[in-house]
């Protein structure tokens, strides 16, 4: 019989005292605490006609009594919003109010605004080319994966999207990108890209994923440098792709940004400052867990997913805890037959602790085996462990994280595979 991989239930993490250890600057500080206050009172919205208050569904209606005066159809996100003034019936389709109302509320419901807006949209789109943009090859394929990628979704199911310009600071990077206008205009180009494929992993559709997740690290990004191109883009973005980001989520966060939210904030509405989390430097893992599952965290973020993890479908899902200042956690493994092979992976956020593994014999005669001697892992830990063990005797696997130099209280993921010996 070949051999198979076996999905096993996550095993007890237990502290050294033997009990089940597994739950689940002062402006950043402030900043912290305040954004994630607002992000856990967000709620989206859910595009059902049927909820909307009486005013929104007048607003609804009105414009699409203004898009019907078009002779020429319009089509925005391949979503058609008028019907041909020679149809005798059309079919409605039920994405045309997400999309409308996306529009409408990027305009506090004022129809004549709202309409204005997705007239300027759909023309720039068409001079663009955006419908077709998603397939192009643009020259940046070395930028996929670092600079802006789409990557898993959250808890909820939104798509995720990563930014990091800090490659940036590399002069000859940033001149390839931004050296003169046709190279800023073809990264503008590549950008658009990318949020068009992340519009393509939506539903527009009442009741569904309408809306995407951006992070962003600002660790290391060259600002003055980016200015240009980051006021494009923002303009780009707020000009033709009203209420896509459910959740923004700023990671990294150096302790002038803070400062600089602090003094823009009260120029923000409500709606749009519930949707802003900040996470200082050191704290991003813990951030990220509040809304995506550790195995679709990427790997430099204090995630278990790596870029072609989600290739081959979603990826096994992790178990989550969390070990607090002066513990220290085993982890154990049971039930490991004679021959057969684990293979585990361990991510601590913060990590800055020691992490060792160690296997243990059923038979009482037999010795404890060292998988891997206890060592320290650095905060700057960019990996998480992963390893493999084959057992030549029934036991289990030991794996201990000690904390018990630290005071913080620390987030960790872990996963594991039994794969059962041939027979």
């Amino acid at each position: 019989m070949s051999p198979t991989s076996t999905p096993s239930p996550a095993p007890a993490a237990t502290p050294a005292s033997k009990q089940v250890a597994k739950r689940g600057g002062l402006m950043s500080s402030l900043m912290d605490a305040t954004a994630l206050l607002r992000s856990a009172s967000f709620k989206e919205d859910t595009y059902v006609a049927a909820a909307l208050p009486p005013s929104e569904l007048r607003a609804l209606a009105d414009l699409k009594a203004l898009l019907t005066t078009h002779p020429d159809p319009i089509s925005i996100w391949g979503v058609p919003l008028n019907s041909s003034p020679n149809s005798e019936s059309i079919t409605p389709d039920e994405r045309a109010d997400v999309v409308l109302l996306k529009f409408l509320r990027a305009r506090d419901f004022r129809v004549r605004d709202a309409h204005a807006m997705l007239l300027r949209c759909a023309a720039w789109r068409a001079e663009f080319g955006a419908d077709a943009v998603a397939d192009e090859d643009l020259g940046f394929k070395d930028l996929e994966g670092g600079v802006a990628y789409m990557h898993g979704w959250d808890r909820e199911g939104h798509p995720v999207c990563y930014n990091a310009y800090a490659v940036f600071r590399d002069r000859d990077m940033y001149d390839r990108a931004f050296g003169d206008g046709d190279r800023l205009a073809r990264f503008l180009r590549w950008r658009v890209q990318v949020m068009e494929r992340g519009v393509r992993a939506l539903s527009l559709r009442p009741g569904g994923v309408n809306a995407i997740i951006q992070v962003t690290d600002l660790k290391d990004m060259p600002k003055r440098e980016l200015r240009a191109a980051s006021n494009q883009i923002l303009a780009l973005f707020q000009d033709n792709y009203p209420e896509m980001v459910a959740r923004k989520v700023f990671i990294n966060v150096p302790w002038y940004f803070s400062v600089l939210f602090s003094m823009i904030s009260p120029f923000l509405t409500e709606r749009t400052k519930s949707k802003f989390v900040i996470a200082r430097e050191g704290n991003v893992a813990e951030t990220l867990y509040k809304f995506i599952r550790p195995e679709l965290v990427p790997v430099q973020y204090g995630g278990l997913s790596r870029a072609a993890d989600l290739e081959n479908g979603p990826p096994k899902p992790a178990s989550e805890f969390t070990i607090k200042g002066g513990e220290k956690v085993f982890l154990e493994i049971d039930g490991i037959e004679a021959g057969a092979m684990i293979t585990w992976d361990l991510v601590v956020g913060g990590w800055d602790l020691e992490y060792g593994a160690e296997y243990v014999p059923s038979a009482e005669d037999s010795y404890t085996l060292c998988v891997e001697k206890t060592r320290m892992i650095p905060a700057t830990a960019d990996e998480p462990v992963h390893n493999s063990f084959t057992a030549r005797e029934a036991g289990k696997m030991v794996l201990s994280i000690d904390n018990s130099g630290s005071r913080k209280r620390k987030v960790a993921a872990y996963r594991y595979f039994v794969r059962k010996p041939s027979v």
